[in-house]
């Protein structure tokens, strides 16, 4: 393996690595800022000290996963430097703006506000240390909101001028306000939601199975993370639903790579499995409902979908010869693990909620047991999700102006990619190995009780 692949599976494992704990963080800061909430404005004498050790306890667990994402997301910028130094030199004066902007008004936000949260219990009046709070969830979710205006930016190029070689910024409120935020961004936020929901509802199973002592407390949680997750999930399929419309014009090719559609159709059918083969440009067997796919687009059992041969003959038009069809079916079959997995998690949440209102949680153990064993599947649905994304720009690295193939540096070795990449690999499986070992043991040994403050 060259440089170029050994680059891309470098990336693509520290990014998934990273990503493992950027949702959590996304949608944990928010419920702990919710509880807090409800601790300060509570009327409930008796509820007021249990909501407090919930805050501590949801917010500790916050900032073992906000610990470990900054530690793996750190590695990532030295990537643009070390491994693909001509996409900094292309695309350095855009893609540098929002970074600098995560760090200035994000980073510095979240981290400060964290170390007030955590020693200013005793020190500040309850609504200012709920504000603290509320300012480490706002910088959380404005991190991520800075990342993915300069993802977007590679995903759909809008603001800029080509000058001396170098995309150049010349709109920044344009860069902002790329249409192609708004959705990445959305689903983004509510994967995060969903994601801190089923963390919640998972640790709270746990404990309510195994910890007697905090039972009550944590009955109350479960059925909260499970309206939180819920809501999220539904966020998730509305964001998704507008950004697939939006694809449609901003990335057909994406769009048609997904659905493994090879020829234009009108209306266009949703394949729910296929054999696709790519050298022949078709699928060998597929299971199709008509109409479906165009209705997704459209709103309507009708409409054009431009199909990948065509869009291929396009792209060769507009760009030169080359191949410009992705991973057709690792795209297919992620986004519908994806899917799978949301529909999935929407099951669980419905019926965690129905066991909580009628008040059977308790005689249902074995759903309890198995509900902690099931939290991966929102992470499966998460990765899925970043490889759509990402991969479905291929062979670009930002649409239209550079290839990845372009954009690796050029005095690199696959020699030392290779080592690097094991270096990391190993070291990010310690760290995240150390950090799972830190909240279990946390969840294990930390009780929720009416009675005396934490």
């Amino acid at each position: 393996m060259d440089a170029l692949e050994l680059s891309r599976w470098q990336f693509a494992i520290t990014t998934i690595y990273h990503f493992f704990f950027v949702p959590v963080t996304l949608g944990l800061s928010i419920f702990t800022a919710l509880i807090e909430t409800c601790y300060v404005f509570t009327k409930h004498e008796k509820w007021k000290p249990v909501a407090k050790k919930l805050t501590k306890f949801f917010g500790t667990l916050f900032l073992i996963n906000f610990a470990m994402g900054v530690v793996t997301g750190i590695v990532q910028e030295f990537h643009f430097g070390m491994n693909w130094s001509e996409y900094s030199r292309f695309m350095g004066d855009i893609f540098g703006a929002p970074l600098a902007l995560e760090a200035l008004t994000a980073f510095f936000l979240e981290s400060t506000f964290i170390g007030i949260w955590m020693f200013g219990w005793d020190k500040l009046n309850e609504k200012l240390h709920l504000l603290s709070i509320w300012l480490v969830a706002f910088g959380s979710n404005l991190s991520a909101f800075w990342i993915l205006v300069a993802n977007s930016f590679m995903q759909h190029p809008v603001g800029y001028s080509i000058l001396n070689g170098r995309a150049e910024m010349a709109n920044f409120t344009s860069l902002v306000t790329n249409p192609y935020v708004v959705g990445e961004y959305s689903h983004a936020l509510f994967a995060g939601i969903t994601t801190g929901g089923f963390v919640v509802v998972a640790v709270s199973a746990w404990k309510i199975l195994r910890d007697e002592a905090s039972r009550a407390a944590f009955a109350t949680t479960i059925k909260a993370g499970a309206i939180f997750m819920l809501a999220g999930l539904f966020g998730v399929m509305g964001s998704g639903h507008l950004h697939t419309q939006y694809l449609a014009k901003a990335n057909p090719m994406k769009l048609s790579s997904i659905e493994a559609l090879w020829e234009t159709e009108n209306p266009a059918p949703f394949a729910i499995a296929a054999v696709i083969n790519k050298d022949a440009g078709k699928n060998d067997f597929e299971i199709a409902v008509p109409g479906v796919f165009s209705f997704m687009l459209y709103n309507k059992f009708d409409g054009e979908v431009k199909g990948i041969n065509d869009l291929q003959k396009m792209n060769e038009k507009e760009y030169g010869e080359g191949n410009y069809i992705p991973d057709v079916t690792g795209l297919f079959w992620s986004f519908r693990a994806m899917v799978g997995a949301g529909g999935f998690m929407i099951m669980l949440a419905l019926f965690t909620l129905y066991l909580s209102f009628t008040n059977k949680l308790t005689k249902c153990s074995c759903f309890l047991k198995v509900l902690p064993y099931l939290l991966p599947v929102a992470f499966i649905a998460n990765t899925a999700g970043w490889y759509i994304a990402e991969g479905g720009r291929q062979p670009w690295i930002v649409v239209g102006l550079q290839k990845t193939a372009d954009a690796v540096s050029p005095n690199l070795t696959g020699g030392e990619v290779l080592l690097t990449t094991v270096g990391f690999t190993l070291i990010y499986l310690i760290l995240a190995i150390a950090a799972l070992y830190a909240a279990f043991h946390y969840i294990k040994t930390t009780a929720v009780t009416e009675g005396s403050e934490a």
